[in-house]
């Protein structure tokens, strides 16, 4: 498997290998090829990623409960995920379907950074897990980096300056129950200035406002 070698990198031995190729696998793929996809997987990684991570702000800090989740937050978040994935190249491990293959988002490739971490942890066990996600998230956490910005309220001051009207639409909404995916456009007197996607509508419309930003910036 090409994948082996990113996993030696970190001292892990894969030893159920069609397991860690479906963490790598989106529905688009497994259903051309008829094969397992990364959604369950993604589900429990997720969970895991969140005790792993409560561990060590429990541990480490003295914030309070809100305080911490706020932290927690910012540090497995969408944005966050994809940043530690493509960081460590593991987005290039991804397999999509043809009709997928120009439309490998960040919402996919955090996907996979999860199922690959739910992967791991069924394959090895929790401690192997944690040390995995300690080398990776980490450097990221003792930095202050800081992935989740309040762009909704950057863009309402913005927007206000200019006397314009905003709006956030919802476009879509996709995937089973426990794995929602939104996608949602911010519309500034009415033109489309920008698109998100996320795990909720909230994740989603930060996206879209990140994105409108960016290009009222420019």
């Amino acid at each position: 498997m090409e994948w082996e070698s990113f996993f030696q990198n970190y001292g892990i031995t894969i030893h159920n290998k069609k397991q860690m190729q479906d963490a790598f696998t989106h529905a688009s793929y497994a259903n051309e090829q008829h094969t397992g996809n990364y959604e369950r997987l993604e589900f429990l990684g997720d969970a895991v990623l969140e005790l792993i991570t409560s561990e060590y702000f429990y541990l480490n800090t003295d914030l309070p409960e809100g305080d911490m989740s706020k932290t927690r937050a910012s540090f497995v978040c969408e944005n966050a995920l994809a940043t530690y994935a493509k960081k460590i190249g593991l987005n290039k491990y991804i397999r999509v379907g043809e009709g997928q293959k120009n439309n490998v988002n960040d919402t996919i490739i955090a996907d996979v950074f999860e199922s690959v971490l739910g992967a791991i942890y069924l394959d090895c066990g929790f401690l192997v897990a944690k040390n995995y996600i300690d080398e990776i998230v980490l450097p990221y956490v003792l930095s202050g980096a800081h992935f989740l910005g309040d762009y909704k309220s950057t863009l309402q001051e913005m927007v206000q300056t200019d006397k314009q009207s905003l709006e956030y639409q919802l476009i879509s909404e996709e995937g089973p129950a426990h794995d929602r995916t939104f996608k949602v456009q911010v519309v500034i007197d009415g033109i489309i200035y920008g698109s998100g996607v996320g795990k909720s509508k909230k994740e989603a419309e930060q996206n879209a406002a990140h994105d409108a930003i960016e290009k009222r910036a420019h």
